[in-house]
C-alpha cells in the first residue's frame, strides 16, 4: 500500500512580533475575512475553504508560511518521505504526545504539518 497524502485545511502564517498587530488588522479590518476565536490563543480567519492562521513568532526576522497534508496513515507516509529523502523538521514546534503527525519541509524551505485528521 503507498502512502496518500493530500492538502489539508490550515494555513499558517508565522509573523514577527513588530509585524504581528498590523498583520491581523489587515485581515480583519482591511480585507474583513470572518475571524475564528474558538481556540485561544490562536488568531484564525475563514480564508474560503480554508483557515488562516496568524502566530506570533518573536524569533522571527521575517514573515513563513507553513501547510498542512493530510494522510490517512501518518507510519506509511513517514516512511514514504524518509524514503523519498524529505527533510523532518520536528524541533519547530513541539506537539502533543501521542500526536498522529510531524513536521517536514519541502526542497524550498516551506515547512508542513503531515498528519492524520480526527476524522478521515
Amino acid at each position: 500500500m503507498s502512502a496518500e497524502i493530500k492538502g489539508g485545511i490550515d494555513i499558517a502564517v508565522k509573523v514577527p512580533s513588530h509585524q504581528y498587530q498590523q498583520t491581523l488588522n489587515f485581515y480583519r479590518n482591511v480585507i474583513g475575512l470572518e475571524e475564528i476565536t474558538d481556540k485561544p490563543p490562536a488568531t484564525g480567519f475563514v480564508f474560503g475553504p480554508n483557515r488562516l492562521w496568524i502566530d506570533e513568532a518573536p524569533g522571527l526576522s521575517q514573515a513563513e508560511v507553513w501547510l498542512e497534508l493530510f494522510t490517512s496513515n501518518f507510519k506509511l507516509a513517514e516512511k514514504h518521505v524518509e524514503e523519498s529523502g524529505v527533510t523532518r523538521c520536528d524541533t519547530v514546534e513541539p506537539l502533543p504526545e501521542g500526536f498522529k503527525g510531524g513536521w517536514i519541509m519541502s526542497p524550498c524551505s516551506i515547512v508542513h504539518m503531515l498528519r492524520e485528521p480526527e476524522a478521515w
